[in-house]
């Protein structure tokens, strides 16, 4: 299996200058390649320009401006136009699906923050020192990086980014390692019902509060985007040093946000793991969940539009955003299987309007947020656990329709576990 490191790097002053002359670099060889897709498919008879085409080019690129291109590592250039390739792949297919386009851009600076290694040794060499009680990295034109390695790397190092965050440098890893022990069996099973005012509800009756890290540092935000909105817009080497701060500080709130959100989820999830050998959740469309509401006219008053409940469908879209329910999934999913645990999505239709004593579905059974009962045989309950019930006896049937799965156990709680 591939497992991710992400180290935090110690470069010295040149170091930091070497990076961001790094990316500047890379980034400008992205909006080339870029502008030469765009001006084949133009001017040249709708010509299709391929990563191929453009790859053969860097011999000739490097030698032809050798104190920006040619320094460089070869591979890694490579990788920065596959991503590029990526990008117009991923532009095709969604304009073969009908759904909105999102051509490629140019890159600002400060929008490239990633170069990629695609193979250890190549441009670049992971613990270079290894008889150095400190790690570094290597990277060609910049030297050896301390970094400040807080748990150890396992398996074979495949492939190497170099990512700036702010005014933080960071080394991320992929590496090749066996597949771990899994866990003891626990011996239980849930099904989990992911919410707004509980982060999910368990089908056993518990409830884990939902932190809404967006909505605590609100205030601060507001007042850092404010002091930013009184600088004229200005590109990224024009502007004063109030301004960089001002940028400096509404990023960092936001970076702090996204870091508390991201320890919430795995604690979380590593939570469920521990506890349980089978987890069931809704198979969320969360892109669909938080879309706009399309304008509905007036046929009265044409050029006028009727109420359609944009603004309480922005607050509840701010508060699913807040929530994370997609990096919480993608993690649990992670996690599951380093642990040997099955997690399974299911339909989320009627999870919670299903009674689960008669079966009974209709849109009456839920009066309320909060509470469920039944108007067939009176049945109350809370409407999260009613839904994550029924989430997991939809994920028990779909996974004892394989016969490869094991049986399942009887539910107990997960609190004790974290």
């Amino acid at each position: 299996m591939i497992r991710a490191y992400k180290f935090l790097m110690r470069p010295t002053v040149r170091q930091e200058q070497a990076l961001g002359e790094m990316l500047r670099d890379h980034c400008s060889l992205y909006n080339g390649a870029l502008q030469e897709r765009r001006d084949a498919y133009r001017h040249v008879s709708k010509t299709s320009v391929k990563y191929g085409q453009q790859s053969a080019q860097l011999k000739e690129i490097r030698a032809f401006d050798p104190e920006r291109q040619g320094r460089w590592s070869f591979s890694s250039q490579q990788a920065t136009l596959r991503r590029l390739d990526k990008a117009f792949a991923g532009f095709f297919r969604r304009v073969k699906a009908g759904g909105t386009s999102g051509y490629p851009r140019f890159r600002g600076v400060n929008r490239f923050d990633t170069v990629d290694f695609p193979k250890d040794g190549d441009g670049c060499r992971w613990d270079s020192t290894p008889h150095d009680p400190v790690t570094r990295v290597r990277l060609q034109s910049v030297g050896h990086i301390k970094i400040n390695q807080h748990r150890a790397v396992v398996g074979k190092v495949k492939t190497v980014s170099v990512k700036r965050e702010g005014r933080k440098w960071f080394v991320v890893l992929t590496a090749e390692q066996e597949q771990p022990e899994p866990l003891p069996v626990a011996g239980s099973v849930v099904g989990i019902d992911l919410g707004i005012t509980s982060f999910l509800t368990t089908s056993d009756g518990e409830h884990a509060a939902n932190p809404r890290y967006a909505r605590e540092a609100a205030a601060k935000l507001e007042a850092a985007q404010q002091a930013l909105s009184r600088f004229p817009h200005r590109r990224a080497k024009d502007r004063t040093r109030n301004h960089q701060r001002a940028v400096e500080k509404v990023a960092q709130l936001h970076g702090r946000v996204r870091r508390q959100r991201l320890d919430h989820a795995h604690k979380t999830a590593l939570g469920l793991v521990r506890a349980y050998d089978f987890i069931a959740h809704e198979d969320l469309r969360i892109r669909n969940m938080s879309r706009t509401p399309a304008p509905s006219p007036d046929p009265d008053k044409p050029g006028a539009f009727l109420p359609n409940g944009a603004t309480a469908k922005t607050g509840l879209n701010r508060s699913i955003a807040d929530a994370g329910w997609g990096v919480f999934l993608t993690i649990l999913h992670a996690k599951a299987e380093s642990a040997g645990r099955d997690v399974i999505a299911v339909d989320p239709r009627n999870t919670s309007r299903e009674c689960p004593e008669c079966g009974h579905t209709v849109k009456e059974n839920r009066p309320t947020q909060e509470k469920f009962h039944c108007v067939s045989c009176g049945h109350t309950a809370h409407a999260d656990e009613v839904g994550a019930l029924n989430v997991l006896r939809a994920g028990l049937v779909r996974r004892n329709a394989n016969p490869a799965q094991r049986e399942a156990a009887p539910v107990t709680g997960w609190r004790s576990h974290q």
